[in-house]
């Protein structure tokens, strides 16, 4: 078996995918349409939307493999598809020296067949493939390379409007819409396994004389240097998200309500330092308000949201008296 190389161009790669904030995400009917439509336009028994991260292939979208989300990169048919603009097929995995002795093909589900069509960001990065797989060899003609050509350009599309409807614009984070889901999504683990997590909800403070002062321009640049702050501080398994003006929350998977004091020390001490470098004309400044998910209180998200939401108010309350 032969591990596929990784990409010139693979860090920025990861970013683009990463950008999105698609990774783990629950499946959804705009991607599960297209599977299911390619599985029974080409007569295969499986189709994938796959999006190649730094260790695993991980599928967006999949049907006829039962529950499998994941597999290691290692093994991965489209982590080699994604090393070409051009399509990549296999008309028998058992006599091509990349795949002949991968487990995929060895055992279950035993891959005889491979079509992948590279699926592109909009700034042109193969992020994954949407590809075809059968478990008998089988020949691939110019009319159906060209079909599954048009079905991957779909999925892209699809990917362009999951990003325009839940990624800020302004900030690149997570918009409402965007951290609501995947917020959700993460407390839904949490709360199956049974980790700790926890709840930020930020608010900048003097955000409008910074707009009144220096004009709505630095204002927009406070919001984006605020949550490059955040995004650069916390680990890549939060989930940052800007709520609307200047109010900014962040969920903290496997963290206790302890563990995020340390969290926010090192996001003070960021936002000293960014303060101290004078960069900019304004100073940064914010209130947070940091909550526990605890089951018995919080039964959905809303409740965790509303606790940290008063916290943070609470803060700012107490401020205001000592000012």
């Amino acid at each position: 078996m032969r591990i596929a190389e990784l990409p010139a161009n693979e860090a920025a790669r990861i970013d683009a995918l990463h950008s999105l904030r698609i990774l783990d995400t629950p499946r959804e009917e705009r991607f599960d349409r297209l599977t299911r439509l390619a599985r029974r336009l080409f007569d295969v028994p499986m189709a994938v939307v796959s999006l190649v991260d730094v260790h695993r292939q991980w599928f967006k979208s999949c049907v006829g493999l039962g529950d499998a989300s994941e597999t290691s990169r290692d093994i991965s048919f489209c982590a080699h598809a994604i090393l070409s603009e051009e399509m990549t097929i296999v008309p028998d995995a058992r006599l091509d020296a990349r795949f002949a002795d991968n487990p995929q093909v060895t055992g279950e589900p035993f891959i005889r067949f491979y079509a992948g069509c590279p699926i592109k960001s909009e700034s042109g990065f193969s992020l994954g493939t949407l590809c075809l797989v059968d478990t008998v060899p089988r020949s691939f003609d110019v009319d159906e390379q060209s079909l599954l050509r048009d079905l991957a350009a779909m999925v892209e599309q699809e990917l362009a409007a999951v990003k325009l409807a839940t990624i800020d614009d302004l900030t690149g984070v997570s918009n409402r819409r965007g951290f609501e889901a995947l917020a959700r999504h993460a407390l839904a683990t949490v709360r199956r396994v049974g980790h700790a997590a926890c709840m930020l909800n930020f608010d900048l403070n003097h955000f409008k004389q910074i707009n009144d002062r220096f004009g709505h321009a630095q204002g927009d640049q406070a919001l984006i240097d605020f949550a490059g702050l955040l995004m650069t501080t916390l680990r890549e398994s939060d989930v940052i998200g800007r709520l609307g003006g200047d109010e900014f929350a962040v969920f903290l998977t496997n963290t206790a309500l302890a563990d995020s004091e340390v969290v926010l020390a090192h996001l003070a001490q960021a936002v000293q330092a960014f303060n101290e470098s004078g960069q900019r004309q304004y100073r940064l400044d914010y209130c947070v308000g940091a909550v526990q998910y605890d089951p018995a209180r919080h039964a959905d998200l809303d409740a965790l949201q509303r606790d940290a939401d008063a916290a943070m108010y609470e803060r700012k309350k107490a401020r205001r008296g000592t000012a």
